[in-house]
């Protein structure tokens, strides 16, 4: 008996998916997963909120960040959880609703039901597309590895554990404590009643 033939995800087939999912369609097979974890956002609006404002300092905005874009990287539809771009390499705001323009920099959030896309078929999508820079971020460990791409391979460029110090590329110039993007991990003091 002959295995029917395999059809590729279309865009279509991509468009049809509830809007309350992610979807991706990596190597011509539909992906969807929820919104992320409480803590997973909350580590990702902490990052953006991290960069943001030390990209920022001196009124120089040379960084596009973007949560959640739609890239077309060939035929591959991806969506990183964070992407950014400088601003020289975006030529201009895209007219729709997904860019065709790699980033120059990606972080994703490696979870239990992502890390099989993540540390597998996305990360190669990404160096195939020349992205410069990748960051991965696991909340629930605690660490963030930084990666750059070097002769069309990924490259560990190094690690950081909670209580020290990121100052990863390509945002070494704006160091933060990897501490800071767990906020459910340092709730704050409860507050004392007035006396």
């Amino acid at each position: 008996m002959v295995a029917p033939a395999h059809r590729p995800a279309t865009y279509a087939d991509l468009e049809a998916v509830p809007e309350h999912l992610v979807a991706e369609i990596i190597d011509g097979v539909l992906e969807t997963r929820k919104p992320q974890h409480p803590r997973d956002g909350a580590a990702t609006a902490s990052l953006v909120g991290q960069l943001g404002s030390s990209l920022d300092r001196g009124g120089r905005r040379n960084w596009i960040l973007m949560f959640q874009p739609e890239l077309h990287l060939g035929a591959q539809v991806v969506v990183p959880v964070l992407a950014g771009w400088r601003r020289a390499h975006m030529a201009g705001q895209p007219e729709a609703a997904f860019t065709r323009t790699p980033p120059n920099w990606i972080c994703e959030l490696p979870s239990s039901a992502t890390a099989r896309l993540v540390r597998g078929p996305k990360r190669r999508i990404y160096a195939e597309a020349g992205v410069e820079h990748l960051w991965q971020l696991d909340s629930a460990a605690g660490l963030l590895e930084s990666f750059t791409l070097k002769e069309g391979a990924w490259r560990l460029e190094g690690i950081v554990r909670r209580g020290e110090t990121v100052a990863m590329s390509p945002f070494e110039a704006a160091p933060f404590p990897l501490d800071d993007l767990f906020p459910f991990d340092n709730p704050a003091a409860p507050a004392q009643p007035e006396t």
